[in-house]
């Protein structure tokens, strides 16, 4: 029996190992979950996460709290303390999700890309990135300010 025979017979390859059969892929539920509203939704709830982490790293009676309050167009996460108040706002747009700075200015934008291999590519300024790296970039100044 040859390795493709072999691999229909019984779901694995000339190795030994399970392979993927790609003829099966579902691209049309991996596709909707690469869409701007999906990306957008999981990377509201790993927000959460990391605000309610973060809140959970402060020292007791802290003069500080990081809180998320949802908008009509995305959410907010705001630092609130005796005298300061800062937040970034992640809003919905038609082609990215756009992350922007207390004053309004665009910090970045969140672009995604479909790959042929399946997978749901974050991109922002051209390269890809993870979840929690689009987080970062545009939370760890406001969670860990250099001041």
């Amino acid at each position: 029996m040859d390795d493709q025979a072999e691999k229909r017979a019984d779901g694995k390859g000339g190795n030994g190992k399970v392979e993927l059969d790609e003829s099966k892929f579902d691209w049309v539920n991996g596709r909707f979950a690469c869409s701007l509203a999906s990306v957008f939704k999981t990377l509201r709830l790993e927000v959460e996460e990391d605000v309610k982490t973060r809140n959970g790293l402060r020292p007791p009676n802290s003069p500080y709290e990081f809180s998320l309050a949802d908008t009509d167009d995305g959410f907010t996460v705001t630092l609130q303390a005796k005298e300061v108040r800062k937040s970034v706002a992640f809003k919905l747009g038609e082609q990215a999700i756009v992350v922007r700075d207390d004053k309004g200015d665009p910090m970045f934008e969140v672009n995604l890309a479909f790959s042929d291999a399946g997978k749901c590519r974050l991109k922002v300024n051209h390269e890809e990135r993870e979840y929690w790296q689009v987080r970062r970039m545009a939370l760890e100044n406001l969670m860990f300010p250099s001041y």
